[in-house]
């Protein structure tokens, strides 16, 4: 075989920020600020969930997945991220680089049927709201993320057994972390079915949970035009407007990352949409949820004047 005389690729060379080596430290700190007050501003969402009674409703309970979801896919890249900028050789194996892709694509996967769940409990509270405790109860909760979950660690199997079963033989440099379509090019040799295979469950983890929510929102907008009063209106459909702007923020990326024909990747736009997918969105995301939410608020400001209250 013509791969006979070229050496295995045992490890893959992260290249990072090489291009501006100058200011490696300083990206250092910028990321490092951003990473402390995203993994801060989650800890605090997730424990005001937990500790206020009032908000041990369903909308909050995915909340609260969602931030628990969105710190563990960031544990993933980042910390390693942060330690390349620092290290002068920029390195990781073949495993780790399979086990990094692994649970990546499993979060990622995880996260966008768990958006496709929070549609259905905004389409169940406006469109049967009378219904809603029974039919969004604690059991139909844990059962949604346990699908959700499930449909992840499938897809994410899946996809990261038939890609490191490629033969890997010439280049092995990546730019930031262990990514589906970065890792596939070094790839010495695809079969048509291999890229098929890959672009289909990529549609599917896409697709399918987006045409979810959209139905859920043709049904809830249909519920919403119906209610008489344009104070109503509003009300209904402010509790859905953080949940469209975290959909349209993940599925735009996503959408650019996966579903790009692949004459038309490039490595500066990678790099760009790559560095806010996983450190940006993170970010944002909890912050649109809670900020645009005055019933949060309300419990966060009691949670910190019972904490104050409870140290002097």
């Amino acid at each position: 075989m013509e791969w006979a005389n070229e050496t295995l690729v045992t490890e893959f060379v992260f290249l990072g920020f090489s291009s501006l080596a100058g200011l490696q430290q300083l990206l250092f700190a910028v990321f490092l600020l951003v990473y402390l007050f995203m993994l801060g501003t989650n800890v605090v969402i997730v424990s005001t969930i937990v500790l206020d009674r009032a908000l041990h409703t369903p909308m909050y309970f995915f909340l609260g997945v969602l931030s628990c979801s969105e710190t563990c896919y960031t544990f993933v890249i980042v910390p390693k991220m942060l330690v390349d900028l620092l290290a002068q050789k920029k390195t990781i194996s073949f495993l780790g680089c399979a086990i990094q892709m692994f649970f990546f694509l499993f979060l990622i996967c995880s996260h966008s049927f768990l958006l496709a769940a929070m549609g259905y409990d905004r389409y169940v509270a406006i469109c049967n709201p009378l219904r809603y405790t029974v039919l969004m109860g604690f059991g139909v909760c844990m059962g949604l993320v346990a699908a959700a979950c499930a449909c992840g660690f499938i897809i994410s199997l899946a996809t990261t057994s038939m890609i490191f079963h490629l033969p890997f033989h010439s280049s092995n440099k990546l730019h930031h972390f262990c990514d589906v379509s970065p890792v596939l090019k070094l790839a010495s040799h695809q079969s048509y079915l291999n890229q098929l295979v890959i672009f289909v469950l990529g549609v599917f983890v896409l697709v399918i949970p987006l045409l979810l929510i959209l139905v859920s929102y043709v049904l809830i907008i249909s519920a919403i035009l119906k209610i008489p009063s344009s104070v109503g209106r509003y009300k209904a459909f402010s509790t859905c407007a953080s949940h469209l702007i975290v959909v349209t923020v993940h599925y735009g990326c996503a959408s650019f990352i996966y579903l790009r024909p692949k004459s038309n990747y490039s490595s500066s736009q990678d790099t760009l949409i790559s560095v806010s997918y996983t450190i940006l969105t993170p970010l944002f995301n909890p912050m649109i949820y809670s900020l645009r939410n005055k019933e949060f608020k309300s419990s966060l400001q009691r949670a910190m004047t019972h904490t104050s209250y409870s140290i002097n």
